[in-house]
Formats: C-alpha cells, structure tokens, sequence
C-alpha cells in the first residue's frame, strides 16, 4: 500500500545572523523578508520507504546531514541512507556549512554553530512528524518548460548555452483528492537578490511556493535545485531585484502547478534506493608569487572596466564590469586558498565534505538523483540521457557540498569565476559521473505496469 507523508517548518534566522552567498560581501541580515523553510516529502510502499527534505539555505555540510541521519534513524528508523536532504541555494539565508570567503576564514570566521544545532533538530523532527503523520497516497510527477524563452534563465558563462528549462514536480495527494504536498525541481541560480540587500528571503523559489499556496494553500512546498553551476538569471533578467524575483517564481509557478492539476496520479508506485561515494580530486593552483601577479592584472583590469561603466545603465556594459569583477574574486580566492594551506590554516570544505556522496531514489518511473555540490548543467543533462528513465531529476546540493564548482573541461578552459574559485581538478568531474551511472546500473527499474 502506497503512503505518503508531508511537513515543514520554517528555519528563518533570528536578526543579525550572517548571511551567505556573497562571500566577499559580508552581510548581517535586519530582518526576513520571506521566511525560510525546510520541506519534508516522506513516501513507503510498503516494503521501502524513503525520504526527501528541502532547505531553503545555499549549502548544508555533509557533516551535518551525517548527524541529522543518525537522529532520525535513532528517532523513527528510517535508514540513514535513505534519507536525501538538498538545497534550494538561496543566497541570503545564513551559512549551514564550511566558509568560501577567504576573508573570514583567514580570520577565523566559523559558521553559526548555535543556528546549525536548531537546524538539525528541527529537520529531525519533520522528518519523523511526516513519517508518523503519513496517510494513504496518489502521487503524480511530471515536467513543464519554461526557460530563457520565457525570460527566466539559462547559461551564464555563454549565452545561448547549454541549459535545462524543465520545471520538474511531484505532487501528492490523499484519497481524497486534496494536494498535500508539492515538491519542485528547478536548474537556476537564486541570485536575483544581490548583495546589495541584508535581508532574509529564499529569492525566486519563495515566490514559487506563493504561486502554488494560490491553489493549495495547505499543500506542503519543497523546491530543490537542479544542476545550476553555470546557470543562471544574468542574461535574461531586466534587473537584480524583488520584483524580477517575483515575476520569474510566478511563472515556474504556474509551470508547477500545470503538473499538479494535469498529472496521472498512482498509487500502484514501488521504490528502489542505491547510493555510493567517491574520494574528489583537487586541483594544485601553483604558486604563491605567480597568483599575486594573475590577481594584480585582474584588478587592474576590473577597476579599467569598472570606471568606464560602473554607472552605466546599458545591460551589455554592465556585464563587461561585472564578469571582470568575478574573475578578479576568483583570482583572489586562488591566492587565500594557497596562502592558508601555506599557513596549515583548515579548510572546512576540504574536511567536511569527504567522500562526496551519490544517491538514487527511483520512484516509480522515475528516478532522482542526489549529487553534492554545484554541479555544471552539462554534467546533469548526459546523465538524464542515459539513465533510461522516462524522467529523470537531479538533485544538487544533496547530501553535502564540494570544495567548489563541478566544472567541465570546456569550462574549466574558459576559465572565469567557476573555474577560477573551485578547488576541484576538472578530472574529477568525470569520475563522479562514471560512479554516478554505475550507482544508476544497480537501481532496480519499477515492475511493468498493467
């Protein structure tokens, strides 16, 4: 017998807590503009059950998700790894794993230790409410599409690039037809909100959940996101602010929800869960004196660019200032990386992050796949071709972060930001999906349907 079960609970920091995503901008936020939450999907068919849980946060250390597991199967006895905990990648919430910015962790900045304890427990304690509280279930998946044509997003190291426009749902519901729960996939950086702002909001995703609480407003919301390493709003959007926030989380809205009233909704789903784990690969950046010049011609070169068109108004000129101005941070965060490991100073990301983890959960036809970190579009699109399911979603930042991007060798020779500030060998990139599709080979396919 198919079962479901959904909860949430919000995890807003209290004022004043330091707010992520910007690293080289340290914020403190003044207040929540739109809470924050963590999301509880809980599914059994009667032999196996499984769980997916959605944070509103930019990344949750694998550390901690090691800890959150071990609570839960000692709470409710769900098995440790079948439990998925991935990130919606807000980049104004508070940090919840090791720092990037290597101004604070050369001062010694640490992530809030207080906040991450709350966090635990109270993903705990959804995750064994929406087991305790499960009822009798239809669940419904499916896709919608909606992209750079409609002014979302798409690929932000080349326009016109690679990108992955499907809005990707479950949705499930009681035997009696009402929507309890609504769990969103999406491949786009939540970066409308810039680092101008110092107030909590989970950007676009929270005006998805509004679209939906618009049909059901009772129906649990979980967004996850999807191989977004090099995508994003940067050439498709008219600004950086709530309202292009707003405009974009509506329209994958009503994208959603097309996929909740329209679905094919089962109960006759069987479930299958298989994971594994890989040793990353990190790069050598070289030496010291040789990246003091690289980051002191990259200045030179963002501050040219800057005071010809740092009051422009002309999107073009804008893009010109800024990409120099992110490879210029990359520059920067090669240089801090070298000197603190000169220094013997720990990095968190090295040590917490170890070994990455790969996890399949096939639900019914389809098949979710977890994978840490922020994994370049390309990656997650050749695994959606050869998976062999009908659907396929791919959850990152799922289970724990990496020490930088997943970048491809065609990015990593481009160079910029990405490339620039992730401390993982591009070699790496292939060897976690190699693991990736024989973690896949070992997933039972779902028994033929009448």
């Amino acid at each position: 017998m198919f079962k479901a079960g959904v909860a949430q609970i919000e995890i807003s920091p209290d004022r004043g807590l330091e707010l992520a995503g910007y690293p080289h901008y340290p914020r403190n936020n003044t207040g929540v503009h739109d809470p924050l939450f963590a999301a509880c999907l809980y599914l059994s068919d009667g032999e196996t059950e499984l769980c997916m849980v959605t944070l509103d946060l930019l990344f949750f250390s694998k550390r901690h998700v090691a800890e959150v597991r071990r609570r839960v199967q000692a709470v409710c006895g769900l098995k440790a790894d079948h439990l998925m905990i991935s990130c919606s990648h807000t980049h104004s919430g508070p940090w919840a794993a090791g720092r990037l910015d290597v101004e604070s962790l050369e001062a010694g900045k640490e992530q809030p230790h207080a906040y991450v304890e709350t966090l635990i427990e109270r993903i705990t304690r959804i995750v064994a409410q929406a087991k305790s509280d499960c009822f009798k279930a239809t669940l419904a998946c499916g896709c919608e599409i909606c992209g750079a044509e409609q002014g979302v997003g798409g690929n932000r190291t080349m326009r016109g690039g690679p990108h992955d426009p499907l809005v990707s749902v479950f949705s499930v519901k009681d035997l009696s037809g009402r929507v309890r729960g609504v769990f969103t996939n999406y491949t786009l950086h939540p970066t409308f909100i810039h680092e101008w702002s110092d107030v909590v909001t989970a950007d676009y995703p929270g005006y998805v959940r509004q679209e939906i609480q618009k049909h059901a407003p009772d129906a649990v919301f979980g967004f996850a996101q999807g191989a977004s390493g090099n995508q994003s709003s940067r050439y498709y959007r008219t600004g950086e602010s709530f309202d292009e926030a707003e405009r974009v989380g509506a329209l994958l809205g009503e994208a959603a929800w097309r996929v909740v009233e329209h679905g094919e909704y089962r109960s006759d789903i069987t479930l299958a869960v298989a994971s594994s784990s890989v040793e990353p690969i990190i790069r050598t950046f070289g030496e010291e004196a040789e990246l003091e010049k690289r980051v002191a011609r990259d200045r030179a070169i963002y501050e040219d660019l800057y005071a010809r068109y740092g009051s422009s108004k002309n999107r073009d000129e804008y893009y010109l200032w800024q990409n120099a101005n992110l490879k210029l941070l990359g520059s920067e965060d090669q240089l801090g990386y070298v000197r603190m490991q000169n220094r013997g100073v720990q990095i968190e990301l090295l040590r917490d992050e170890r070994p990455a983890e790969i996890q399949m959960f096939r639900i019914g036809s389809c098949c979710v796949i977890g994978l840490p970190g922020e994994v370049f579009v390309e990656y997650a699109l050749y695994l959606k071709a050869m998976a062999g399911y009908p659907m396929v979603v791919v959850n990152t930042l799922a289970n724990g972060c990496l020490p930088g991007y997943l970048i491809t060798p065609q990015g990593m020779s481009e160079g910029g930001y990405e490339a620039d500030t992730s401390m993982l060998d591009v070699a790496f990139g292939r060897t976690l999906i190699d693991c990736a599709l024989d973690t896949l080979a070992r997933l039972p396919h779902q028994p033929s349907q009448k």
